[in-house]
């Protein structure tokens, strides 16, 4: 096991480029599986969470040979219908291969999945569209999902699942017939692997839109495709630029993509500049919260694309412990994301949680290093961040939760300044 150790304090400065769309990655991995023909994916990031993608691919019997650091091409000419069990609760995003397999080989069975802890995340709405696409399942020990047939349905999803979606799209694209869903998921990682199912030879319609409509065709073939730039590293960078007092360039960002992201770290004091494709961040800036009219306390919440993402929530607060102001966040999606925030506390922050959805956070306060746990992907970062400006030394472990998501992120760090390393912790 290892550990990271951050000296704070230090302004980060510089130019840097964030990794590919991890969220769009990992679906884009169990999209190769539905066609027998080889499909190169680039700008793939070098993170855990591919890794054990990988890892189950190649269980499934999928030839997978990495062409450079970040482009990997998938060939799975003899598909298996089952995962290791032991490989599938590693990862939430295994839960992905049910679509491409389903669509492929009419069953799978899928262990549970695994991931981050951070509250319930319900799987009932990719099972019902499943089952109006034409399958029968079993839920016990593991998923078991079969189909002599599927067809095209017409599917209003009971949330916008960003996974739910990504699932009965793959299913969909090789279905007889039109299916159209309705209330689905429409982030950038969504769009992404719409559009590489339609370089595979789908027809989809209404990509970016939360009504989507896919004709189904009989069969996919390889493609070569790019992923996206991952929008919430980019939101990441801005929070730890604006803590440290640093003047950052992220270069190709997708503005496009940020636009409900600027407006609320605006809300914090937080300006950034466009760039063309790039997104600078100014050094120096004073933070400070702006109020509602009258004088009301800001409030800051989540909710789908295309408003402000849950994942970036814990970054927020973070931001907001040096902002100049009193603001509620309030979660709307997971009871144990905020959870976090004790550790926050334990370094000087003033935030009361209200319950397991609202924090209020009163700024700024000066963070004292310490040693705390990532106790998820996100909130690690969050807790990466707050270290960097800190006052003395923190400690952050259980670091693999940190690796899952953000690539070699000490060397991008180390490349703006930061005084962290990586410690291999004593057996």
């Amino acid at each position: 096991m290892s550990f990271f150790r951050i000296q704070g304090g230090v302004p980060l400065s510089g130019r840097t480029r964030v990794s590919g769309n991890k969220n769009e990655a990992l679906p884009a991995l169990a999209t190769a599986l539905l066609t027998d023909e080889p499909v190169i994916l680039r700008n793939i990031p070098d993170i855990l969470d591919v890794r054990v993608m990988i890892d189950i691919l190649r269980s499934m019997g999928s030839e997978v040979t990495w062409l450079d650091d970040h482009a990997v091409r998938i060939v799975t000419r003899d598909l298996l219908t089952t995962t290791l069990p032991e490989l599938g609760r590693k990862v939430r995003a295994s839960i992905l291969f049910a679509g491409a397999v389903l669509g492929r080989a009419k069953q799978v069975e899928l262990p549970p999945p695994g991931g981050d802890v951070i509250g319930r995340r319900r799987l009932d709405t990719h099972f019902d569209g499943f089952q109006a696409l034409g399958a029968k399942f079993e839920v016990g020990e593991t998923f078991k999902l079969h189909a002599n047939e599927l067809r095209g349905a017409e599917i209003f999803m009971d949330e916008a699942s960003v996974t739910a979606t990504e699932n009965l799209l793959m299913t969909a694209a090789v279905s007889k017939g039109t299916t159209v869903l309705d209330n689905c998921a429409c982030e950038p990682h969504v769009q992404g692997i719409a559009r590489l199912l339609n370089a595979m030879g789908a027809d989809i319609q209404g990509i970016g839109t939360n009504r989507i409509v896919v004709q189904g065709v009989d069969k996919l073939h390889g493609a070569d495709f790019r992923i996206g730039p991952d929008y919430l590293e980019v939101g990441s960078m801005v929070g730890l630029a604006a803590v440290t007092g640093g003047e950052l360039l992220i270069e190709d960002a997708a503005p496009e993509h940020l636009r409900m992201i600027r407006l609320v770290f605006q809300r914090l004091g937080v300006e950034t500049i466009i760039r063309g494709a790039d997104l600078f961040v100014p050094g120096n800036q004073k933070l400070e919260m702006r109020q509602e009219l009258h004088g009301g306390v800001s409030r800051i919440d989540d909710a789908p694309w295309p408003q402000f993402p849950t994942d970036l929530m814990s970054i927020a607060i973070t931001v907001a412990t040096q902002s100049k102001g009193t603001v509620l966040f309030f979660e709307k999606m997971f009871e144990g994301r905020m959870f976090f925030t004790d550790a926050l506390i334990g370094m000087g922050a003033q935030i009361i949680l209200c319950d397991p959805h609202r924090v209020v956070v009163a700024g700024p306060t000066q963070l004292l290093g310490s040693r705390v746990q990532s106790p998820d992907v996100r909130a690690g970062m969050a807790l990466l961040i707050a270290a960097l400006c800190a006052q003395g030394t923190t400690t952050i472990h259980n670091i693999r939760q940190i690796d899952r998501g953000y690539e070699r992120i000490e060397q991008k760090l180390q490349a703006l300044g930061a005084k962290i390393e990586r410690v291999e912790e004593a057996s």
